[in-house]
Parts: C-alpha cells; sequence; structure tokens
C-alpha cells in the first residue's frame, strides 16, 4: 500500500474540508505516518476517516477531529503539553514537531510500549509514561496544553489544576449519543470553557460520567 499517497487524500479529502485551516496542523498531520500507531492487522485501514480500533474498547481518535482539536489548542512552539490516553502515540507524534515538550500518559503497559516503539522512530522526544489517566501526570507539569486523546463524560478536575497559568485543555465531552469538542483555558485559579463542534469519539474506559442520585 502507498501509506504517503493515502496521507496525501487524507489531509486533502479529511482534514482540509472540516475547517482546519492552521497550516502547522496541516503539515503535521500530513507528514506523520498514520500506519506505524495501528495495530498491524489494520494498516490497511490506518488513514480512513473513522475512529481505529487499538485495544479493548480504545481508539485511535478520526485524523479529522484530532486536527480540529489540535488547531483549537493554539500551539506555540514553546508549549509543553501533556496527552491524556495517549494510546499507542499517535496525537503525540502529531504535536511533537509544533511544541517544546511532550509527555504521553497512557495507562494501558501494552499501548504504551507499543507508542514507545513507533515514537522512536519519529518523535524520539516525546516522554512516555505509565500512570491513572484521570490523575495525569504531575511531575512535568505546569503544562501549556492538555489534550485528551478520547472522549469524556466529564472532565476531571484533576486535570484543571496542571494547566499553567494561560493553559488550554481541549478535549470531547460527550454526555450523549453525540460529544462536543471544548476548550477549558485557565486565568489564575479562574477556569472558562466553551464548546466548538460535535464529534462521535468514543469514550475512554473509566471517563464516564457518574450518574447523579436523588433521593
Amino acid at each position: 500500500m502507498d501509506f504517503a499517497a493515502a496521507r496525501r487524500k487524507m489531509v486533502a479529502s479529511q482534514v482540509r474540508t472540516t475547517e482546519v485551516t492552521d497550516p502547522v496542523v496541516v503539515e503535521t498531520m500530513g507528514t506523520v505516518p498514520r500506519e506505524l500507531f495501528v495495530p498491524a492487522a489494520a494498516q490497511g485501514f490506518a488513514y480512513i476517516d473513522e475512529d481505529i480500533a487499538i485495544a479493548k474498547d480504545r481508539y485511535m481518535m478520526e485524523p479529522a477531529v484530532l486536527a480540529r482539536l489540535l488547531q483549537l489548542a493554539d500551539l506555540q512552539a514553546t508549549d509543553n503539553v501533556l496527552v491524556v490516553g495517549a494510546g499507542t502515540g499517535y496525537a503525540a507524534a502529531a504535536l511533537a514537531p509544533l511544541v517544546r515538550t511532550v509527555t504521553a500518559l497512557e495507562s494501558d503497559p501494552a499501548l504504551a510500549e507499543h507508542a514507545r516503539k513507533a515514537l522512536a522512530q519519529v518523535a524520539p522526544s516525546v516522554a512516555v509514561v505509565t500512570g491513572d489517566l484521570k490523575s495525569g501526570w504531575p511531575a512535568n507539569s505546569p503544562y501549556d496544553v492538555i489534550l485528551v486523546d478520547g472522549a469524556v463524560g466529564a472532565i476531571p478536575a484533576s486535570l484543571k489544576p496542571q494547566l499553567a497559568d494561560g493553559g488550554r485543555l481541549v478535549c470531547i465531552v460527550r454526555e450523549g449519543p453525540v460529544g462536543r469538542a471544548t476548550l477549558v483555558t485557565r486565568a489564575g485559579d479562574s477556569y472558562g470553557s466553551r464548546q466548538e463542534f460535535d464529534a462521535m469519539t468514543p469514550l475512554l474506559p473509566g471517563f464516564e460520567k457518574q450518574a447523579k442520585f436523588v433521593f
């Protein structure tokens, strides 16, 4: 399979057609070899406009949604970035050439090992760490950007304090059948948020919104 041609087609038909206009985001989506970050049996599907299963209940985010989240994050070359739920490392690889540092946090040891091996080929500067996703990774904070690589029922309160002043957190918040891309910004001890676009991104396991009981 001609992966380079498939990558060019992905950018032309999926990324550019979904309001992604930031040239650095377009360039990184057209450069990172997505096929390295999917299971070997799924390499032929690496560039489809769907979320790709990478483990039980875990998915690689579809290209257009990831590209729009990267654009929403307003990335700067000096940014320190955390990827929560990094999976096999594709989002971290897309971020690496655009920012100063990337920490890729993953809870599944097998996925983390896949990420280390794939990132060693294209983005060796990324630090892959293993731990509880909801806890974030305070050791490398504060972060200018936190990207949650999957949908959440609600944004964990533990992640917000790890943002730097002026920092941005981007994720898909999904309380029902359709999620909403959400940008959280920090200004001192205050946080603001706004929603941008719809996405069907699957929920990260453990990030489902807890039911409220009424007595």
